[in-house]
């Protein structure tokens, strides 16, 4: 049986890695962030309130097609950060501080809705949540020079969108994935636990939670 599960989470929380280590673990085909060069990027960080919108939307269409690619694929698939990401966390967040106008998120509004409406949604969300030292801690680790500047209160506002969105996301499933205490890079048993509850969900079973009992009793 083909599946598809899409893993969302803020900046820095694990998704890349998670995908490759499930993709492979599972033998399924990993999507990631899909490559292309946003030919608004320059203008919207030169001037983010005259090019919001027209950033947003590249970047919607653009991970729109890769949802569809991933649907017509024959094999299961599991994609690093959903389309959904984009409108509900980063278009949301820009509104919010006023970087994007209400008529241009009004309208970006519409065109997601009408978009997400066309498209089957993912068989499984893993979401993965961290507390903001976590995610400093882990972007530090990764030593990427463009995003040492980031600031706490900007993951803050993130992990707030998030919950948000997964509070009232009812298009499928949702697996969420409490990473605080949980590290399936260093403790293979985090990973299998990740992918024993992953299968119960895909299963059907509506119950399935990850406890800090179970992270501990899945240590190496």
């Amino acid at each position: 049986m083909k599946y598809f599960v899409a893993v969302a989470g803020n900046i820095g929380v694990g998704k890349s890695t998670l995908v490759s280590k499930l993709a492979e673990h599972l033998e399924w085909e990993p999507y990631f962030e899909p490559v292309a060069e946003n030919p608004y990027l320059e203008d919207f960080y030169g001037e983010m309130k005259r090019w919001a919108f027209q950033s947003q939307v590249f970047f919607l269409t653009h991970r729109l097609r890769m949802h569809l690619e991933m649907l017509e694929n024959p094999s299961s698939v599991i994609q690093d950060r959903s389309v959904y990401e984009d409108a509900e966390i980063f278009a949301t967040n820009l509104a919010r501080q006023s970087q994007m106008g209400a008529r241009d998120f009004a309208s970006y509004r519409k065109l997601y809705a009408l978009l997400s409406d066309m498209v089957r949604p993912p068989d499984l969300v893993i979401y993965l949540e961290a507390s903001v030292p976590t995610l400093q801690r882990r972007i530090a680790l990764r030593g990427r020079d463009f995003e040492s500047g980031i600031d706490a209160s900007y993951l803050e506002q993130l992990n707030k969108l998030y919950n948000e969105w997964i509070g009232r996301f009812s298009l499928c499933p949702v697996l969420t994935v409490p990473t605080d205490h949980l590290d399936f890079v260093a403790h293979n048993g985090h990973l299998e636990l990740i992918v024993s509850k992953l299968k119960e969900k895909l299963l059907g079973n509506d119950e399935v939670v990850i406890t800090k009992e179970e992270v501990s009793s899945f240590s190496d």
